[in-house]
């Protein structure tokens, strides 16, 4: 639930959000609860087997009455597929009508084509006159019409005012980011150059000061991809109050699935393996060790070793005592199967 109110005050989110809820709304409305209704169409807008009623209808009358004016009215109120219309009236013609037909297109092509007639303006009431009624609204409905649209405006303004913002906002390199981004510079082990059997797995994890949150762990397959064991490095201890968390130690740990342990090391700045209550206290979580640039510490399992080399350390300065807590740490973590 906190996740989804989260999302809600995310001005993307809540432009989105309304955006789909006034498209749905005003469907709802313009097709479900008022729909639009037509009565009146043009003749053009019928199917053409009425379009072919209209016309000989149109044709009978003309035989009856031969007024020109009306019968090109009514022929035009066909719209382009007239020509089409009358083609098959033709084709379907017999003896008898054939001669109501002749009559009726000398009347309103011939003459058009020789006259320039143009289209009489359509009478209220008359044959061929278009209307176009909608359907009758309620206030309630106008009333909802209306928020549609505004709800539909607001989306719209919000996300746009979200991009303008966020186009304009400077991107923030945060310590997780700025580690990640050492981790991929750092220069990886060889092992296929020491003559050594290469490890099965082969991580890099980086802290930065700033990332509270630091954890990385990751998972051991075999070449084969059968799951073996994790293995990880976070933060143990820390020294100091305030943001952000001054780091004294961090554990280095290996779990192995056919061991019935976690094995765990701590490796510990040099104040707090140099105080022997800190030292106390974290040896109850691990062998502690001092870390130290170029150090190596390694955990062995039932079935796994690990070894993990300090490529990088350095510590923060501070108020805070000398070599208490680090500002960076690179650890290159290699995973062997034993045999």
């Amino acid at each position: 639930m906190d996740k989804i109110r989260e999302q809600i005050k995310n001005p993307l989110v809540s432009g989105i959000g309304g955006l789909v809820v006034g498209l749905l709304v005003g469907l709802l409305v313009g097709w479900v609860i008022w729909p639009v209704q037509y009565k009146d169409a043009a003749p053009e807008h019928l199917q053409i087997g009425f379009q072919e009623d209209y016309l000989s209808m149109a044709i009978d009358s003309f035989r009856v009455n031969p007024d020109v004016p009306l019968a090109q009215r009514r022929w035009k109120d066909l719209g382009p597929g007239a020509s089409d219309v009358l083609k098959a009236l033709e084709d379907q013609s017999t003896p008898a009508t054939i001669g109501a037909i002749n009559q009726f297109k000398a009347a309103v092509v011939t003459t058009a084509a020789i006259t320039g007639a143009t289209e009489a303006a359509p009478v209220p009431g008359e044959p061929g006159t278009t209307t176009t009624e909608t359907k009758k609204t309620s206030p309630l409905g106008t009333v909802l019409l209306v928020m549609c649209g505004l709800t539909l405006l607001l989306g719209i303004g919000f996300g746009i005012v979200y991009l303008l913002k966020s186009r304009n906002k400077p991107v923030t390199i945060t310590p997780a980011m700025q580690a990640q981004e050492a981790a991929r510079q750092a220069e990886w082990t060889d092992y296929s150059t020491t003559g050594g059997e290469p490890p099965i797995s082969q991580f890099m994890a980086s802290y930065k000061i700033g990332d509270d949150l630091f954890d990385d762990s990751f998972s051991i397959d075999s070449p084969n991809g059968e799951f073996l064991g994790e293995c990880g490095v976070g933060i143990s201890e820390t020294i100091g109050v305030g943001d952000p968390k001054k780091v004294t130690a961090f554990e280095v740990w290996l779990f192995d699935k056919n061991d019935i342990q976690t094995v765990t090391k701590v490796l510990m700045s040099a104040h707090a393996f140099e105080n022997e209550a800190i030292l106390h206290r974290l040896s109850a979580k691990g062998e502690p060790v001092l870390a130290e640039p170029g150090g190596q510490i390694t955990l062995e399992t039932a079935t796994l070793r690990l070894t993990a080399s300090i490529h990088d350390m350095n510590y923060g300065e501070g108020a805070l005592p000398e070599k208490s807590f680090f500002d960076t740490l690179i650890l290159e973590i290699a995973v062997w199967q034993k045999a």
